[in-house]
């Protein structure tokens, strides 16, 4: 069976709250790409079946903004150990998805949503490759397929299907 994983970084924050990290809110541009990245989920035509989620602010507003955009999910775990979560937890959370999940979003943090998908996906002649080098900005979304049971996720075993930057 063919499974979807989106790997979303959250849209821009605002720094000139001086509140600590975690608990940073969305700035305006970010509020609007937040926007712009749940028209871009909302045109695959189908619902998420597990959103996997930092627990932080910014990610939170981000899911609430792509959720305005028409994108639902069947489960949503908004969890403290995405917001600082190295690749290697990273991996360990997402092969502790069900089977019966065939997307998933995982919303998360830089540098992790880079590092994933560069562990995960199969280098080939994509030229989202090259974007993704180059920068992995804030609301970006890299989607990659592979075919199996998440318990098998494993370095190269994705297929990167696209890399876009929503903006508002």
């Amino acid at each position: 069976m063919s499974r979807t994983l989106h790997i979303m970084r959250h849209a821009k924050s605002d720094w000139s709250t001086g509140e600590p990290d975690h608990e940073r809110p969305l700035n305006g541009r970010g509020r609007k790409d937040a926007l712009a990245a749940g028209r871009y989920l909302a045109s695959f035509g189908r619902s998420i079946d597990r959103v996997l989620s930092s627990s932080s602010t910014r990610t939170r507003e981000t899911w609430a903004r792509v959720e305005q955009e028409g994108v639902s999910a069947n489960s949503i775990e908004f969890l403290d150990a995405i917001y600082e979560a190295s690749t290697a937890s990273a991996l360990r959370l997402l092969r502790e998805v069900p089977n019966d999940a065939q997307s998933v979003l995982w919303l998360g943090h830089f540098p992790t949503v880079e590092d994933l998908v560069f562990t995960l996906g199969q280098p080939d002649d994509n030229p989202a490759w090259q974007r993704i080098s180059e920068k992995y900005p804030t609301s970006a979304i890299a989607t990659l397929e592979f075919d199996g049971e998440w318990s098998i996720l494993a370095r190269e075993s994705c297929q990167l299907i696209d890399f876009v930057i929503p903006r508002g």
